[in-house]
């Protein structure tokens, strides 16, 4: 078992768009491993490759207890809307109210290359949505509002290490 640590920002991993899996190699198997062992903790929705340091374009989620993971993720389809509290563990100590599609659908391979396809309201839709982002090299917080976003701004500034 092993948890990784958690990239926080201004780490310049979190803002790079991040590489498709051409293979399964046993490399991986060890990336999804470590996805799922670190997301398996309480309060954690969802962990993306980069924020381990890896970039490569997969994550693992822990949504209403269950665990999984997906390589290569593409978002199909997004209706509606929702509008509420999101975190993320590179954003520790920050919390704004963020708009997100109601439902999601992204589709991806697993480890054996077959199709895979998650979808879901609700907080699985923020987490498919809030992961994806993070492979494309962005953070929730570059979804804000002009005002959460200038506060999340100097929150990072006066903050920083």
């Amino acid at each position: 078992m092993t948890i990784r640590q958690i990239r926080v920002v201004p780490d310049p991993v979190l803002r790079t768009p991040c590489d498709t899996i051409d293979a399964i190699t046993p490399g991986v198997e060890r990336l999804v491993q470590d996805l799922l062992d670190t997301v398996d903790d309480p309060g954690r929705a969802g962990v993306s490759a980069n924020q381990i340091g890896v970039n490569l374009r997969a994550f693992s989620y822990n949504i209403d207890g269950k665990i999984g993971y997906l390589l290569n993720p593409k978002v199909l389809e997004l209706k509606g809307e929702q509008y509420g509290d999101e975190g993320c563990l590179s954003l520790p100590g920050l919390w704004f109210k963020t708009r997100r599609a109601e439902y999601a659908k992204v589709e991806g391979i697993d480890l054996k290359g077959n199709k895979v396809v998650l979808e879901g309201h609700g907080i699985m839709a923020r987490m498919l949505q809030h992961e994806t982002d993070h492979l494309d090299g962005h953070v929730y917080i570059d979804r804000l509002e002009k005002e959460e976003r200038r506060q999340a701004m100097h929150y990072l500034r006066t903050h920083a290490a």
